[in-house]
């Protein structure tokens, strides 16, 4: 497995990750994630050094992780998400493999804030903790509480206090 930055001929295989990764029987066709990446893609918030993709060696995109620029308040952040991985792959390192990549990406550019949306069984391996202990507030009232995570990198200050702002495209979900 090989992790290494998105290029213009992963976008195909990218959307059949997120599709394969979040697909429900009961959910759309299409998961929201897919048409989320391809808008994120097309947002001033776009970070295309934070689109990471694992590939198998056979060549094959088996998972995708992205960070796409927010803030909070004045300052710069991260927000982190969607990450996919093949339903074959999951369970293998795949999405930590991913995780390591991209917060590491993140910390050699010097952000100092990532924010996300997920389970607490899984990011706070990678360190995450409720973003309300850090003095972050979710966008939405709905997405308080211990789902609503941070995760402060070496230029973290903590006077970064206040409302998280997601990338533009989260906001319209």
């Amino acid at each position: 497995m090989r992790i290494r930055r998105e290029t213009a001929d992963d976008v195909a295989a990218i959307r059949a990750v997120h599709a394969a990764a979040f697909h429900h029987d009961d959910g759309p066709a299409v998961p929201v994630e897919v048409g989320l990446v391809d808008a994120l893609r097309a947002d001033d918030g776009w970070l295309p050094a934070l689109s990471l993709v694992a590939v198998t060696d056979g060549g094959e995109v088996a998972g995708h992780v992205v960070c796409t620029r927010g803030r909070v308040g004045d300052s710069p952040a991260l927000g982190l998400g969607p990450i996919g991985v093949l339903p074959g792959q999951q369970r293998r390192g795949v999405g930590s493999a991913l995780m390591w990549s991209v917060l590491g990406a993140a910390e050699a550019l010097g952000e100092s804030l990532v924010v996300l949306l997920g389970h607490t069984d899984y990011y706070p391996r990678f360190g995450f903790r409720s973003a309300a202990e850090l003095g972050i507030a979710a966008p939405v009232a709905d997405w308080e509480g211990p789902y609503f995570q941070a995760l402060a990198l070496s230029a973290y200050r903590p006077e970064i206090l206040g409302e998280f702002r997601y990338a533009e495209p989260f906001h319209l979900l």
